[in-house]
């Protein structure tokens, strides 16, 4: 091929990047407007369409390329003059970063991912300066003054929404006792927030910091009250709530800006803790995610010389999980063969994975990568796990004298499942772990999702004491489910029976089971009775079928009850005092 020919390739996928991002340009930029309406089914579509929007331009720009090229080969040549023609491309370039990740995305189409080197590929990034930023162009940037106030109405004026404020007095009053203390301190100078407004779900975000002797972040939630008006809910002055703002079992924002990059810098100032990749994801660039995940993996293989091994656990019916110690990430891998009684296949496997990425995972479901053909050096893995793995996935597992290939897997931000947590746990620890799992239960049920296996070792716990459902093979909607009571005995050999003596449809669910299942330990089955007996009531599941049928989504906030603002009018409070 001539390099006239690599030079036009280059120049046909980085049109077709900027096509692909002015797609998830116009649906994120309309994400105000859907806040704004209280569009929220128009937001849960708008979810799914940007995020299958990337792989359906990478097909049809693939398919296109297969006929241009007419016979596309590998050539090293070829491509590494294709790449250095791009690399020019996108120099300077505001999404540079992304636009490398596009061109690895049509190299990998149409080699079904042969070929993978340095020479053909971005592995590293050619962009200088990744992490950097401009803040005053990023931010907007108001000196705290003695009136904490006026420099609260400016910050919140600079701000353009198109619906008015429920009562913005009463917001900023409320705002200002929160901040007195730091103010009375003078641990800040100046409070600053990033001009682009991040929005997820039925809510809205302005994230940023306030500066001075210590940082400290400085996040305020917007919600609709669905009658023609915003309020302030929150305001989040901890790193702990940033974090979990931003955790991995949540949706993706919305944010329109030209240069994600230069988010993501300041973010990661924000959460140093967290990893670059999950700040990509956050904010729904996923693929590039994977880019940056993939280049930390290799980084962290370079500094790290610990082997493979399988996941500390129960075994699974139906994945195979293994893990670095020294890295904080499993890879799930799905068996050939599903042990009894799982009835499900492959192709339904990974259509609940995916379902899992296009919904709203409310803080409660983990978010996962999929790969294709990941490699991993041979002499990492132990031959435990070696052993596991040809016995159980041989059809996906590949040796090579250097190299394990694993054609298809899945990673995932590794947790303590819930069941070894709970056996080391004391008391107190119980009881809020068992919250925690009741209350993680009750929040994707209202999202629609049922976790089908509500065993303890399908949940996990991370860092921050929060419980999250991880086993995605028995998910259904809710609005699939028939929640039934058990029907009563009427004969001495049905009441004695070890089998269901009545019949059992296929979406037939028992909630009354659930304690048989869950609750042998007197310790848990206290904790689970006092604080949420009503997941045992098919009653309790019904009517929550009932709210989703009727379009009443459940808004499920990444923080806690005590730390809203209240609603109250300033003249009720006044009173009250």
């Amino acid at each position: 091929m001539a390099i006239i020919e690599a030079t036009l390739l280059a120049d046909t996928i980085l049109k077709g990047f900027e096509q692909s991002y002015r797609k998830f340009g116009q649906i994120t930029q309309d994400s105000q407007h859907r806040f704004e309406q209280a569009d929220w089914h128009g937001v849960q579509h708008a979810s799914k369409q940007r995020i299958t929007a990337y792989d359906s331009m990478i097909s049809d720009l693939s398919l296109h390329l297969c006929y241009q090229l007419e016979q596309p080969d590998v050539s090293t040549e070829f491509w590494q003059s294709s790449k250095a023609h791009y690399s020019k491309l996108i120099k300077g370039h505001p999404q540079a970063e992304q636009a490398e990740t596009f061109f690895n995305s049509i190299f990998s189409r149409l080699f079904r991912h042969r070929g993978i080197s340095e020479r053909h590929l971005f592995i590293k990034t050619s962009c200088q300066n990744t992490l950097h930023y401009d803040r005053n162009s990023l931010c907007h940037i108001v000196p705290v003054e003695q009136i904490i106030s006026t420099c609260l109405l400016q910050l919140v004026d600079k701000f353009k929404f198109n619906l008015p404020w429920e009562d913005l007095d009463r917001d900023i009053t409320l705002i200002r006792k929160q901040l007195q203390p730091f103010v009375k301190s003078c641990e800040f100078d100046s409070i600053e927030l990033i001009k682009a407004v991040f929005y997820r779900n039925k809510a809205a975000y302005l994230i940023g910091r306030m500066r001075g002797k210590r940082d400290r972040p400085f996040v305020l939630s917007i919600l609709n009250n669905e009658k023609g008006a915003l309020y302030f809910d929150a305001l989040l002055t901890d790193w702990d709530d940033i974090s979990i703002i931003f955790g991995f079992a949540r949706a993706y924002f919305m944010v329109n800006h030209p240069k994600p990059s230069q988010l993501v810098a300041y973010l990661h100032e924000l959460m140093p803790h967290k990893p670059i990749y999950e700040l990509w994801a956050s904010l729904g660039i996923l693929k590039h995610s994977k880019t940056e995940f993939y280049r930390q993996y290799i980084e962290h293989l370079e500094n790290s010389d610990d082997q493979f091994v399988l996941a500390e656990g129960i075994k699974g019916m139906v994945m195979s999980v293994f893990t670095l110690p020294s890295a904080d990430i499993v890879f799930k891998i799905i068996k050939d063969k599903f042990e009894p009684p799982k009835t499900v296949s492959k192709k339904i496997v990974k259509e609940k994975y995916q379902l899992v990425k296009e919904h709203d995972r409310v803080g409660r479901m983990a978010d996962t990568q999929e790969f294709s053909n990941f490699s991993f050096p041979r002499a990492r893995f132990s031959q435990e796990l070696l052993d596991e793995l040809l016995k159980v996935a041989p059809s996906i597992v590949e040796l090579t004298d250097e190299q394990v290939i694993i054609k298809h897997l899945y990673t995932e931000r590794r947790m303590i499942p819930l069941n070894m947590f709970l056996r080391k746990a004391n008391e107190q620890q119980i009881t809020k772990a068992i919250d925690e799992y009741g209350s993680a239960i009750k929040q994707l049920a209202a999202a629609n999702i049922f976790p089908g296996d509500m065993l303890f070792k399908n949940f996990g716990m991370t860092r921050h004491g929060r419980v999250i459902f991880y086993d995605y093979d028995e998910i259904w909607y809710m609005s699939q489910c028939n929640f039934r009571e058990i029907p009563k005995a009427t004969t001495y050999e049905q009441a004695i029976s070890d089998e269901p003596w009545y019949s059992v449809g296929e979406f037939d669910v028992f909630p009354q089971e659930f304690a048989h299942f869950m609750l042998g330990r007197k310790e848990v089955k206290k904790s689970f009775m006092k604080r949420h007996p009503e997941l045992l009531d098919p009653a309790y599941w019904r009517k929550l079928q009932q709210n989703i049928a009727t379009g009443t989504y459940a808004s499920v906030l990444p923080y806690r009850r005590r730390q809203r603002l209240s609603r109250k009018s300033k003249r009720t409070m006044i009173n009250a005092s």
